[in-house]
């Protein structure tokens, strides 16, 4: 993808312009054109939205259910816009939906989390707005694979499209999880670190699936340096159609949104600066020690390998491996760190070891997994 930092863009100029994240907001779905006006004009009056969301085709995981109002909708959106002066966006996901919503002159398109999954849909979208200059955003893919999503956002920039963003809506887990679907934050951090330029939107509203998550969710982001937020809000939340659990009234959104704390970048504070820089200077030490002492593990691994080898001994040892699972985490609390965070790097190491002994017993590499899904 290309370096856009000088990019003139829909999502770059309302940036400059705010100074501060943007906020989208509006009904999970368009279900009437009284909820559309009722919503658009309670954002308009609250003066804190950016941009006006509503789902046009709604396609439930089984049929039955709401799926939208389809077409029939556009035309409400449109009297929004005409009434408030807000930008509409909606979800599309094939090229019909792309020529629909430009005949009634939708201001910006996202591409859905089950779209993005499915690379040949992708492309098909790119041909039908080649050449139209339609800002869009895509969502991340349903599973955690950063590969598809940044794949996603590619095929579109080749086919013309500038004006791009990624919408961070949460991955779907067969985990145990408080979230509808798990935030992964590695994963959204890891595309802003690829795409530096491209601006990262959250979604709290998918992530949490309930009203209370919304805040949290929200400021963590915010905390995380996202450029916005993209909040379902209906006039009566417990009737809607769609997604009822996780939407707020506009009055709550409001709320809501002066509960968040805007924190800066940095700071021009003499003292704040010479702290941070001697700080940081402390944690390059620390981690050079930290390598040192990685290294010094993965070394005492490479010669019990040639042991193994020697002895026509297996690479996993279950009973070894639970107890370094159980005790280093317990190790780590005795030290203050978050036991968790001591699980998973264990984990790694693990995986680290396994891919250095089957190495060093088959006489060749193995590539394993990333932390972040296959090749990463």
């Amino acid at each position: 993808m290309e370096n856009t930092s000088t990019a003139d863009t829909f999502f770059t100029r309302r940036l400059a312009q705010k100074g501060q994240p943007l906020i989208i907001a509006g009904p999970c779905s368009a279900e009437s054109e009284e909820q559309v006006l009722t919503v658009a004009r309670a954002l308009k009056a609250a003066g804190q939205a950016d941009m006006y969301r509503a789902g046009i085709w709604k396609p439930r995981t089984k049929p039955g259910g709401f799926e939208g109002r389809g077409t029939a909708a556009l035309p409400w959106l449109q009297a929004a816009r005409a009434e408030t002066g807000l930008p509409m966006a909606i979800e599309v996901a094939t090229p019909k939906h792309v020529e629909d919503a430009l005949k009634h002159g939708i201001d910006v398109l996202w591409i859905g989390a089950r779209t993005t999954v499915n690379p040949f849909a992708v492309q098909e979208l790119a041909d039908a707005l080649a050449g139209t200059n339609t800002p869009v955003m895509v969502k991340n893919p349903v599973n955690p694979d950063l590969a598809l999503w940044a794949g996603a956002i590619e095929r579109l920039e080749r086919a013309g499209i500038r004006d791009l963003a990624a919408i961070h809506r949460g991955f779907s887990t067969f985990a145990p999880s408080r979230y509808r679907n798990a935030p992964t934050w590695a994963i959204p951090i890891e595309l802003k670190t690829r795409y530096p330029e491209l601006p990262l939107i959250n979604d709290p509203s998918h992530i949490g699936g309930k009203r209370d998550l919304l805040l949290p969710i929200a400021q963590k982001a915010l905390d995380l340096d996202y450029d916005g937020l993209i909040i379902e809000t209906h006039p009566d939340p417990d009737h809607a159609l769609s997604d009822a659990a996780q939407q707020v009234t506009p009055a709550r959104l409001q709320e809501l949104l002066s509960e968040l704390k805007y924190r800066y970048r940095s700071s021009d504070n003499v003292d704040y600066r010479n702290k941070a820089e001697e700080l940081r200077q402390k944690m390059d030490t620390a981690d050079h020690e930290i390598l040192e002492m990685l290294a010094r593990r993965m070394a005492l691994i490479q010669e019990l390998a040639e042991y193994k080898k020697e002895n026509n001994v297996k690479i996993l040892q279950l009973e070894r491996w639970q107890e370094i699972f159980k005790t280093r985490p317990e190790w780590g609390n005795k030290l203050n760190i978050n036991d968790k965070f001591v699980g998973e790097l264990y984990k790694l190491i693990h995986i680290e070891s396994i891919r250095l002994q089957t190495e060093i017993l088959n006489g060749r590499p193995i590539d394993g997994p990333g932390p972040l899904g296959p090749g990463l």
